[in-house]
């Protein structure tokens, strides 16, 4: 059955049911894997609108979406799910871009759609030594570019490996969230200081900033703003709290690690 003929055919409401779970589906997708607020109600709404569900309509949050629909000749819906504050994957949220896409030009059933996003939904992200060498080359990159030399970025890159093997094996399975990023902070610099009084790096400060780097939650603080300038103060405000309380942790163990070793070498760390 093709967008043409759904115009003509009456629904069941079986057949309603599936294409507004078909889009809650799509919306999940997307705000669990980083998608900003608009996005997903755009992308929702575009499902319903290609399969003739008038009524439908979603409010969606940071960490949930509720979907109603109803009226005269379409059955009356309710839905809510819980959604995590999460990691970023942004090769599904593009994933499920490109399927509303293809949804309007090729005019895809609605099985169709059901199956490419339960697709979507089990794509699988890197590896974990994926993971961990971005890590090691990013935090070197960062420390070069923010004005480290060689030597400085060689002992960063050794600090991003270590770094997310801490976050990929203790913090994410047994340590909360907030926990995580004041140890993970923490570790940075006991790492970088000691790299630099063994004289594996000259400019302590660039080493730090960084190693800090593959914490810092970067898409989540832009989305934040993007949701607060697109209207959607509530969503945006609790992104933009979630991604405070990460700079806050980092910062935490940043300081109180650098602080101890400022008195331990009688302030010769600077």
């Amino acid at each position: 059955m093709d967008s043409g003929n759904n115009q003509l055919v009456e629904k069941t409401p079986k057949e309603q049911r599936e294409i507004l779970n078909a889009a809650m589906q799509a919306g999940h997708i997307l705000l669990e894997n980083g998608a900003e607020i608009f996005r997903v109600e755009e992308t929702m709404d575009r499902i319903c609108r290609h399969f003739d569900i008038d009524s439908g309509s979603s409010f969606v949050l940071s960490n949930g979406i509720f979907t109603t629909a109803g009226s005269g000749r379409e059955e009356i819906f309710a839905k809510v799910q819980h959604i995590p504050v999460g990691t970023t994957h942004l090769e599904r949220v593009t994933a499920v871009n490109q399927l509303s896409r293809e949804m309007i030009e090729k005019s895809l059933t609605l099985n169709e759609v059901k199956d490419r996003l339960d697709e979507i939904q089990v794509m699988p992200g890197k590896s974990k030594i994926q993971k961990i060498l971005a890590s090691g080359v990013g935090s070197a990159c960062f420390c070069y570019l923010f004005g480290g030399n060689g030597t400085d970025s060689m002992a960063t890159f050794f600090t991003g490996l270590v770094l997310y093997c801490f976050v990929l094996y203790i913090s994410k399975p047994y340590l909360s969230k907030l926990v995580g990023n004041i140890g993970g902070g923490a570790l940075i610099t006991i790492l970088c200081a000691v790299f630099f009084q063994l004289g594996f790096g000259e400019h302590l400060n660039y080493m730090i900033i960084g190693a800090i780097m593959p914490l810092v939650p970067g898409v989540a603080f832009t989305n934040a703003i993007r949701d607060i300038v697109d209207g959607d103060y509530i969503a945006g405000s609790v992104r933009m709290l979630d991604a405070l309380l990460v700079f806050f942790g980092i910062a935490m163990g940043v300081g109180l690690v650098y602080s101890v070793f400022q008195q331990i070498t009688g302030g010769l760390l600077l």
